[in-house]
């Protein structure tokens, strides 16, 4: 394993960056209704980012052919944007972003309501964001990867969710995949140190029902194996001396 400590420039570069895919994402949540198709909601966010001076991060990585993944209802990530694919009302759709800018790139999740949801439904977003928060909170300077993996599990299966385990989070900089991966479960007091200047991306990917997955045969598609509904939220952090910065603000 291989982590880059990120130099004040760096993380000035993350920030601008992080900003941008935050603002796309917010620009999302405006445009974001019933009736509308993904490869329209995906159109505006590129068009959004476009319009900062930045470059949609997702689009052709690995192939992928849009320039935000999204994923309604059972569908946990890497949903591919399509114009047969029509929001609901009543959907939970997750918009996952990425923007690179100067080099380096910014990268975030949420999962919108669209119109009212069931009780349910507003739970499970409730809880997985909450989830992610409290992880942001254990990233300290001084703590194990262990400590925020874990925290995600606990706090999500307790509540009585899955947690989805073959996906996870990521360091960040330069490239949207680095050096450490950042399970949603784990052991408390294991892995890695966590020091100042290290950048990483924490996304719960929380089933309703469940740990089990399937990947549809597009490739990308990942499903809740037994249909239940699934939520996704990210954020790009920085550990400083100070505590925890999320560099994925608007």
């Amino acid at each position: 394993m291989s982590v880059t400590i990120k130099s004040k420039s760096d993380l000035q570069k993350l920030r601008e960056a992080g900003r941008i895919a935050a603002r796309a994402l917010e620009h999302a949540g405006n445009v974001i209704r019933p009736g509308m198709t993904t490869k329209q909601l995906d159109r505006s966010i590129h068009d959004f980012i476009v319009s900062c001076g930045a470059v949609p991060t997702f689009l052709g990585y690995g192939g992928f052919p849009g320039s935000a993944c999204i994923s309604i209802n059972q569908e946990v990530i890497h949903g591919i944007p399509s114009p047969k694919r029509v929001i609901h009302e009543g959907d939970i759709v997750s918009v996952d972003v990425g923007a690179t800018y100067d080099g380096f790139v910014g990268d975030n999740a949420y999962t919108f309501a669209v119109g009212d949801i069931s009780e349910e439904a507003a739970d499970l977003l409730r809880v997985t964001e909450e989830s992610l928060y409290a992880a942001i909170d254990a990233s300290r300077v001084g703590a194990r990867l262990g400590d925020v993996s874990h925290t995600v599990e606990e706090y999500c299966a307790s509540r009585g969710y899955g947690i989805v385990r073959e996906y996870c989070g990521h360091g960040i900089g330069r490239e949207m995949h680095e050096d450490p991966e950042v399970p949603n479960y784990g052991r408390p007091g294991h892995g890695l140190r966590l020091m100042p200047g290290m950048t990483f991306c924490i996304e719960p990917m929380i089933n309703q029902k469940g740990d089990a997955i399937r990947v549809l045969r597009d490739g990308w598609t990942v499903m809740t194996a037994n249909g239940s509904l699934a939520a996704h939220f990210e954020h790009e952090i920085a550990v400083t001396q100070d505590g925890p910065v999320i560099l994925t603000r608007p």
